[in-house]
């Protein structure tokens, strides 16, 4: 049995102490399995910045969709420190992206392991005190994080002068009213102090001017599970447990007409057939996939045809979509692609925040569209437009990337099932 922990251990770090049963892990079995001796190893044995260079060189991704580097993300916080000034890290732990339940799963089955995460990233940070943005939906990851913390303050993992090392950490949790929109950063930010959910303009970044005027970072939930072992075990045997240049395992699985739906701690460069024959089980019977999208609702459609792509991040972009949060949607063939886009859009432009135009009327016009699309009254210049909004609302033309994200499934569909968006145009509208 010992034997089997120490492998899995060393090839899967996010979820090897997982319990069968699926049961919370509380702290006296979270501890009987190596939990918190990162902590204890970073602030007793090793510095700040011997903590971010660990991360850095490992390699470990934001796990929350974007990719961007963590230990890099954490070394533009200001090195200069004033005593009396707080500085913060924020847990993203709004999980709105359709389709995706992944933070959910860490939360509600390992929540320490989150909560150390959260401990070695502020020590190396130097962070006095932290949030957990929790999606205000997970009414038991809610439960179970309060409950956790309070474990932690009676362990002495957190408070004033932690385990004797003179490091200071408060940590609190904070239910979001559910908006989508705060899964930007600084959307988050603002709500968390009580504003409207916009983002914010940007220089200045959060880092030097971030939660009520002072330096911030914020991490995903799977970012921040994945420092513990990294700490334990280091950079390079994190590197290796990859089959791709990404560093490191995924959580990743598929959603939709699948026979076995869920979501698995996979390595990096593991295809997308692998998980949707291997763990999926493939379709239910008398269905065929028709299309795919990788990671949530705001990432391109594929076709069958890309199956075989490694699941990272830069190969799922080569091939014109976004590796995103890797939880995958299987579309069967029965499926009209004109009404999924048209749900998919309607929920686009309900989460805008309104602040920038072509967000704002830009998703609305595209949902009256193919709503028209959808009931076969549409325009014969309605699939121009649409691609010329898809154009409109791209990178770069908006305020933050809500309407670039909403657009990728709508030009993808476009692309690959334009036939489907043709047969929904009037013939008594046609010229």
């Amino acid at each position: 049995m010992n034997n089997k922990i120490i492998r899995m251990e060393e090839t899967h770090p996010l979820t090897w102490r997982m319990r069968n049963d699926k049961k919370t892990v509380w702290m006296e079995e979270y501890s009987s399995k190596n939990g918190y001796a990162a902590f204890k190893k970073a602030i007793h044995q090793i510095t700040s910045k011997d903590v971010i260079n660990l991360v850095k060189e490992s390699g470990l991704k934001g796990r929350g969709g974007a990719g961007f580097s963590t230990g890099l993300k954490w070394s533009l916080m200001p090195d200069n420190i004033d005593g009396e000034e707080h500085r913060y890290l924020l847990c993203n732990a709004d999980e709105m992206e359709p389709g995706t339940y992944k933070d959910r799963l860490l939360i509600e089955q390992l929540p320490h392991q989150l909560i150390e995460g959260i401990l070695l990233s502020a020590f190396a940070i130097k962070a006095t005190r932290g949030y957990i943005f929790l999606r205000g939906e997970y009414i038991k990851g809610e439960h179970i994080l309060k409950q956790a913390i309070q474990e932690a303050i009676n362990f002495g993992y957190i408070g004033q002068n932690i385990l004797n090392s003179g490091f200071n950490f408060d940590l609190f949790l904070h239910t979001g009213a559910g908006r989508y929109i705060c899964g930007e950063e600084t959307a988050l930010i603002n709500s968390l102090e009580g504003r409207r959910a916009n983002p914010r303009f940007k220089p200045p970044f959060p880092a030097t001017f971030g939660l009520w005027g002072k330096p911030t970072c914020v991490n995903n939930v799977e970012t921040l599970s994945n420092v513990p072992s990294i700490i334990l075990h280091g950079s390079n045997w994190y590197k290796k447990l990859s089959k791709s240049s990404d560093a490191g395992t995924k959580l990743m699985g598929f959603s939709g007409k699948v026979n076995n739906p869920g979501v698995w701690e996979l390595p990096f460069g593991i295809t997308a057939r692998e998980i949707l024959e291997d763990y999926a089980l493939g379709m239910k019977s008398g269905l065929s996939l028709k299309a795919w999208q990788p990671g949530g609702a705001g990432t391109d459609f594929l076709t069958h045809k890309h199956l075989d792509l490694s699941m990272d991040f830069t190969t799922i972009s080569k091939a014109g979509s976004r590796l995103g949060t890797a939880l995958a949607m299987a579309v069967d063939n029965k499926v009209n692609m004109v009404s999924l886009v048209y749900n998919i859009e309607k929920f686009f432009a309900r989460e805008s925040c309104g602040l920038c135009t072509p967000c704002r009327d830009g998703l609305p016009w595209i949902v009256k569209i193919l709503h028209s699309l959808k009931y076969k009254e549409g325009r014969n210049d309605d699939i121009k437009i649409l691609e010329q909004l898809c154009v409109l609302l791209g990178p770069g033309k908006t305020f933050c990337a809500h309407a670039p994200g909403a657009i990728e499934p709508l030009q993808s569909a476009i692309k690959y099932f334009r036939s489907e968006f043709e047969n929904g145009i009037n013939i008594k509208y046609q010229i």
